[in-house]
């Protein structure tokens, strides 16, 4: 009978924040698959909001969904502190906060736009597709055909026709 109980409560799929998430994950790498969160970000909501880390997703309430979905919206509500954010400062609005998903996505076209149009140094390597944080590119990064070395057999055939 509690079988029955904890199937009927249980969710194959999970919507939280907009995004389709699998029930059969544990919570951080439930809230893992939500862009802008990772598996140390969803651990800490977990151990914040008192939920147990162990659980499957399909397992929440439709309570805690919300909760989830709160706190994700407003993480320094929750004693989040600054650092933790992944929007610090804004340039715009000068703001520190959280973003997610497509916003997220926009956020960083909208910085690389702008680097590039005051030609900073990082908006000339963006411009130019080359490595922006201070990689090495003599032999990685490379993007094309190979060119160099020749394989043994082209070279064999070249001496057989002489």
């Amino acid at each position: 009978m509690n079988n029955e109980m904890s199937e009927a409560r249980f969710r194959h799929i999970v919507r939280i924040a907009g995004v389709d998430v699998e029930g059969d994950l544990l919570i951080p790498y439930g809230l893992a698959k939500i862009k802008g969160i990772g598996y140390h970000t969803g651990l800490s909501i977990a151990r914040i909001l008192g939920l147990d880390p162990h659980t499957r997703v399909g397992y929440l309430s439709d309570s805690d969904v919300r909760r989830v979905e709160d706190f994700i919206a407003n993480p320094t509500r929750y004693g989040v502190p600054h650092w933790y954010l992944n929007r610090r400062k804004d340039p715009v609005t000068g703001e520190h906060r959280h973003l997610i998903t497509a916003d997220l996505i926009f956020e960083v076209r909208g910085d690389i736009e702008r680097e590039v149009k005051t030609r900073s140094w990082r908006g000339v390597r963006h411009q130019l597709g080359l490595k922006v944080r201070g990689q090495k590119t003599h032999t990685t990064g490379r993007i094309g055909t190979v060119v160099g070395v020749t394989k043994g057999k082209a070279v064999q055939r070249k001496e057989e026709g002489k």
